[in-house]
């Protein structure tokens, strides 16, 4: 049963044609347990496998009318959204790719301000074809507009580079992204292996019985997945400081990508408890029924786990003396932002 207030994150998923944003979501697919459903494109290259769409995703809506980009409004995706994101089904994400002309930031819009009831953003990943990068993205002048709205970009077909131009291409890429947007996590890969961890929650460590097991045999002929991510975990102990939460939230350790979790924050009068989810800069919080806190749990890539590990304590630290009325209304700014 879910709790009430219960959001699925929706991921978009854009990249400039033949960048790999397909090879990636089909990537994502292979994680064992996940249950993802798909938004896929009418006007796009979609070439989803049938047998990963039969298999392992839960369910595919497709938009009709013409690619994202185009949509006079969010109504054909927020249909798409409503079928997916229902409770029943269960679901840990949903992925939207995107067309090859579709401009991220109004994705990411269509996404944000979507009238569908369980949605919540879980991150806008742009994938960028290495090779191709400077001849078809960004050809000069101000670093590409794209970059502004993403939370992840994807630097994929680094193996299609000559070996002697590959960290200094990678690294010219990566100063243009971070031109643009400091904020933004790169990863960089071969063949769009991107650690599903990155991008969202996997239910189990193995398939349910309820799923077909194509995506089992899928996996077998695609080999042991590629990891980039790291995990840093801190229980709580008790209630927070609502201050030095939302400080932790919106000033994440460097490398750190995600940050979920429950805690029970001292309001100053009483405690509630509430779940954070943290996608790059995005923040979500949303009331919960427990009476005690799980704890924070921090993932990014080439962490430094000592120094995440003690900006969580500090973050799940008790109170050092009277809450400020200040530090409960950040808390609460984010939590109605989140609605």
């Amino acid at each position: 049963m879910q709790v009430k207030g219960w959001r699925v994150p929706v991921v978009a998923l854009t990249g400039h044609l033949g960048a790999g944003k397909t090879t990636v979501l089909n990537q994502l697919l292979l994680n064992p347990g996940a249950r993802i459903g798909v938004v896929v494109n009418d006007f796009g290259a979609i070439n989803v496998d049938a047998g990963l769409l039969t298999g392992q995703v839960s369910t595919a809506e497709s938009i009709a009318g013409g690619c994202l980009c185009c949509l006079p409004d969010s109504g054909g995706l927020d249909e798409a959204l409503e079928v997916l994101t229902r409770p029943r089904l269960r679901l840990d994400a949903v992925v939207v790719e995107a067309s090859g002309v579709a401009e991220p930031a109004a994705l990411g819009r269509l996404i944000r301000f979507s009238g569908a009831e369980h949605v919540r953003p879980g991150g806008l990943v742009d994938v960028v074809d290495a090779d191709a990068y400077f001849a078809t993205v960004d050809t000069g002048g101000d670093p590409p507009a794209r970059f502004g709205a993403t939370t992840l970009v994807v630097i994929n077909k680094t193996d299609l580079l000559p070996a002697d131009e590959r960290e200094p291409t990678v690294e010219r890429i990566r100063a243009r992204v971070h031109e643009r947007n400091p904020h933004a996590h790169v990863v960089v890969t071969t063949r769009g292996r991107v650690d599903p961890a990155l991008v969202f929650d996997a239910a189990t460590d193995h398939d349910p019985d309820d799923q077909l097991p194509l995506a089992d045999l899928a996996r077998e002929h695609a080999g042991p997945p590629h990891r980039h991510a790291n995990a840093v975990t801190v229980p709580a102990t008790g209630p927070v400081d609502p201050g030095a939460l939302i400080d932790l939230l919106e000033d994440p350790p460097a490398g750190v990508y995600r940050l979920k979790g429950t805690v029970v924050v001292d309001t100053g009068r009483t405690t509630r408890a509430y779940t954070a989810n943290v996608v790059g800069r995005h923040i979500h919080i949303a009331p919960h029924p427990a009476t005690t806190g799980d704890g924070l749990v921090a993932i990014g890539t080439h962490l430094n786990h000592a120094d995440v590990h003690r900006r969580l304590q500090t973050a799940l630290a008790a109170p050092s003396g009277p809450v400020a009325a200040q530090a409960m209304r950040r808390l609460v700014r984010y939590r109605r932002l989140s609605e």
